[in-house]
């Protein structure tokens, strides 16, 4: 009794101490997150709005709010704004008679589906919005990519370093291939299909692009291109085809020629421009900056819009690849989104929903829980689908019921396809002498092993189920777009198409961003002149991140953009695509391994 009485005693006093360790934790936290906490930051008269562009920019808030503690809690994507962010707060500047201008500066840096194409369009649509209020628009590039050009193009003052470089060769693909080292490894991949376009499985078991393959890559990125270069050519008061030479006699094209070519304004060194602006803000002494303000902070700055709680307008996010289950933060996992979507289909405050998609898809299971839930809300309120710059396969499998869906010119989309991905491993595990034998009630009890190749009639089940799946996924498209289901077929097939060229296909009802997008939702619901907008996913509490430090702690991964760092990068995110192959029947509708537009 004794001892026991010692053993309870010493439980008690552990949970004791436990407890206090805790709150002495959380109030540790609490105290960091005040002194962390970034006060309220207003911008003074004549001061101008810095755009970083060394950023990620996304579709769907940030997982932290990037306010307080956020930037100690995120790892790889520590610097990364919202898109609405970014045009909320360039839209308000071109009316607030304290932003005297904006000034551009860095590279941007992309990182999974962020910074595309299509959500540069929307920035570059706020630019053109603050530089019709008069105002000037500065930006400073160095060493400038295709997306950088494409930004800053109508900068009324565009100004490079004097030993920068445009690099804009165009564009290009490269996917990475993968059946030489599975052949070498002894890893079997058997594909069931439907579509002569539809190239996912293509890296897993050819060693180049599939003539079908490169046929539709070259007219995607041939339309991709052509609104590129017309826009930046525009922007530069140039024809297209004098900057195609341009481009096609440096490929990186040098300070003197792009000067010459009045691709830039002028050139200059980055000292030379602060200079510039601290007479531009007024301001005098050596010792101190221009008058500026962070666009990030300026937003911060806004106050919120007058509105009814009662009229909302939601807008949630599909943004990464579609995969059973709950996912991860940087996935639309089908289980967690159809539930967020079931929840605002029954909120009768949610008088509209706006499906963002900024996905090339993933699972058929996953795909088709979420299109289950939208067709049934769209029975009581309208859903209308905004396409950012992927919205492929799967992506558009959730898109194809909307009541209008916008597009960007440079969205990629499309794709209407299915594959079925079958992995096995008999050679691999022999060499290092594994075998395994079976015993089973059924010819098809043990369909889905991976210790063996599948035999011909197993491989007959799964191409009925990949066809039956595309049958489907015809239907679905024909009946929500209203179109025959022969033309459907005729422009599927797995086919890639551009927003522009979806638009004369009739995949998609209208050229527009986001914002759009959002103005015909609340117009549909008749709430456009008091609604307030709600998003989903929302950034993490501090509670909730937190609990987040606490449940996955990683390391903070650098964000170096030398050669190595790019290549194990690349590996690591095509790795991650693997772990994306979880729909229970094997079967998919995405887009390839990647489309890396570059």
């Amino acid at each position: 009794m004794k001892n026991f009485f010692a053993s309870f005693l010493g439980t008690l006093a552990g949970l004791a101490f436990a407890v206090t360790g805790l709150l002495l934790l959380a109030c540790g936290f609490l105290f960091l997150a005040s002194a962390f906490e970034k006060k309220a930051v207003t911008a003074a008269p004549g001061t101008y709005l810095v755009f970083d562009l060394g950023a990620n920019i996304t579709d769907a808030p940030p997982e932290f709010d990037g306010a307080g503690l956020g930037s100690l809690f995120a790892s790889e994507n520590a610097h990364s704004v919202q898109l609405r962010t970014v045009t909320r707060a360039l839209k308000a500047a071109a009316t607030d008679p304290h932003i005297a201008g904006v000034v551009m500066f860095g590279s941007l840096s992309p990182s999974g589906y962020g910074t595309g194409f299509a959500v540069l369009s929307e920035v570059r649509a706020a630019l053109a919005t603050f530089r019709a209020s008069g105002k000037p628009v500065v930006a400073y590039l160095d060493f400038a990519t295709t997306r950088d050009l494409y930004l800053a193009a109508g900068a009324t003052d565009l100004v490079l370093d004097p030993y920068g470089s445009l690099v804009v060769p165009g564009l290009a693909s490269e996917p990475t291939f993968y059946a030489g080292a599975f052949e070498r490894f002894g890893v079997g991949v058997q594909v069931t299909k439907v579509g002569d376009y539809k190239s996912y499985a293509e890296p897993f078991v050819r060693k180049d692009l599939s003539p079908a393959n490169r046929e539709q890559m070259e007219k995607l990125l041939g339309d991709l291109w052509g609104d590129l270069r017309g826009d930046i050519a525009a922007d530069r008061k140039q024809p297209a085809a004098q900057l195609q030479e341009l481009i096609d006699a440096e490929g990186v094209i040098r300070p003197e020629s792009a000067l010459k070519a009045h691709v830039v304004d002028r050139l200059a060194y980055r000292d030379e421009v602060l200079e510039q602006l601290k007479k531009a803000t007024g301001v005098t002494d050596p010792a101190d900056s221009f008058k500026q303000i962070t666009l990030t902070d300026y937003a911060r700055s806004l106050p919120a819009p007058k509105s009814s709680p009662a009229h909302q307008v939601a807008v949630i996010y599909a943004e990464g690849a579609i995969v059973d289950g709950e996912g991860e933060s940087d996935e639309v996992g089908g289980a967690r989104f159809a539930r967020e979507l079931r929840a605002l289909r029954q909120d009768d405050d949610v008088k509209a929903i706006v499906l963002r998609v900024n996905s090339p898809g993933g699972s058929a299971t996953a795909s088709e829980h979420i299109q289950r839930e939208l067709r049934l809300a769209a029975e009581d309120k309208p859903v209308i689908v905004s396409m950012g710059s992927y919205a492929a396969s799967g992506g558009y499998w959730i898109s194809a019921y909307g009541d209008r869906i916008f597009a960007e010119p440079t969205t990629i989309t499309g794709s209407i396809g299915v594959v079925g991905i079958h992995f096995e491993v008999q050679k691999l595990a022999n060499q290092m002498g594994v075998t395994w034998d079976s015993v089973k009630t059924g010819r098809y009890a043990d369909i889905f092993t991976i210790s063996r190749p599948k035999t011909e009639g197993e491989l007959a089940v799964f191409q009925g189920m990949v066809e039956w799946i595309y049958g489907e996924f015809i239907r679905k498209v024909a009946e929500g777009r209203e179109l025959d289901p022969a033309e459907v077929r005729r422009i599927a097939g797995g086919r890639v198409w551009s927003g522009r060229e979806a638009l004369k296909l009739g995949l998609v009802d209208e050229l527009g961003g986001l914002d759009a997008a959002i103005a015909y939702a609340a117009k549909a619901a008749a709430v456009e002149a008091d609604f307030e907008l709600t998003e989903f996913p929302q950034s993490l509490t501090f509670p909730e991140m937190v609990q987040s430090l606490l449940e996955d702690v990683r390391p903070v991964e650098s964000t170096h953009r030398g050669l190595i760092s790019q290549v194990i990068a690349g590996l690591k995110s095509e790795a991650k695509v693997l772990s994306q192959f979880n729909d229970p029947r094997g079967i998919y509708a995405r887009l390839p391994l990647e489309i890396n537009v570059r």
